[in-house]
């Protein structure tokens, strides 16, 4: 697909490079973005393809760009159900169910969110990932962004990457946890086990912070937040100080009991079929006026029938 944009170079840039203004005119699109269609005549000045990237600029000049946009989905759309709490021209807030795979890989081709999306919003096979933002591990629950656009796309990744986007999960871990606390352990690939994350002086920084909400005899409900974003990281952080999540049989097996668990709760945890985890709340800047959004997922009918027998049993 191609389209033209155009823009006139201000006065107030005269004797800078066109190179930096172009960059500076046209904050959508990426420097790498801007050098390819350079480099394959895509930019004009006045009409002429632009050849001297280092020219001064005087003002009063038209940028006109050849703006192509291939589709970089080659995944198939498929018409699966899922839920949109929030839908803006910038982005979407989804509400993804347990057991849903974000985005395909290996074992899962199809019958993804990113299969999904596409179905009911086909625009988005121009975007990286169909507009994925961030993602959520199969099994876990919640909150996640969409982008619509390049520019929501652009601006909404690099909130992530300067972690100004706030992500809060509901956790419910194996063991009795006393007091608030931070872990700040780097994460990387599990020396034996390629299926699985581990704390390693390798791996990449990972900074966890977790309060507590309840405590159910020697289980307990936190509020978890992300200050990084790395694989299975709540899983792995909380494993590793002694508190698996419920349900974790990757990183729970050595730990999927309380000690003096009944035998009526041994078997409500027997049967709860994935990590006990859901992104509850989301929030940050908004693309157009920069000011602060927030979402809020309640926990799902799974969730909430464990936080029962929690109660009931202990």
């Amino acid at each position: 697909m191609e389209n033209y944009v155009i823009k006139i170079i201000s006065s107030e840039y005269s004797g800078q490079r066109l190179d930096t203004v172009i960059a500076k005119l046209f904050p959508d699109f990426s420097r790498s973005k801007l050098k390819n269609w350079l480099d394959g005549g895509s930019i004009f000045v006045n009409d002429i393809p632009l050849q001297k990237p280092s020219k001064k600029v005087v003002g009063g000049e038209e940028i006109r760009i050849l703006v192509i946009e291939e589709k970089i989905i080659t995944s198939e759309p498929q018409n699966i159900p899922f839920e949109v709490i929030e839908e803006t021209n910038n982005f979407l807030i989804v509400n993804k169910k347990a057991g849903m795979v974000v985005h395909p890989g290996a074992g899962n081709h199809q019958n993804t969110l990113l299969n999904a999306l596409l179905f009911k919003f086909p625009e988005l096979e121009n975007l990286p990932r169909a507009g994925i933002i961030h993602r959520l591990d199969k099994e876990t629950s919640g909150l996640m962004i969409i982008a619509r656009n390049q520019k929501s796309y652009k601006n909404l990744s690099e909130q992530i990457s300067e972690r100004t986007v706030k992500r809060t999960y509901q956790a419910f871990v194996v063991g009795n946890i006393s007091r608030s606390g931070r872990i700040e352990e780097p994460i990387g690939r599990h020396p034996r086990n390629r299926q699985k994350q581990a704390v390693t002086e390798k791996g990449k920084y990972a900074l966890t912070k977790y309060s507590v909400a309840k405590k159910y005899g020697n289980y307990t409900h936190l509020e978890v937040n992300l200050e990084t974003g790395r694989t299975h990281q709540i899983r792995v952080h909380l494993s590793h100080i002694g508190f698996p999540l419920i349900g974790d049989v990757l990183y729970g097996r050595k730990k999927r009991f309380a000690k003096s668990t009944n035998s009526d709760l041994r078997e409500v945890i027997e049967r709860f079929p994935r990590q006990a985890l859901h992104a509850s709340n989301l929030s940050f800047k908004g693309v157009e006026d920069n000011k602060e959004v927030s979402f809020l997922s309640p926990l799902p009918e799974d969730i909430l029938n464990l936080e029962e027998n929690l109660e009931n049993l202990t």
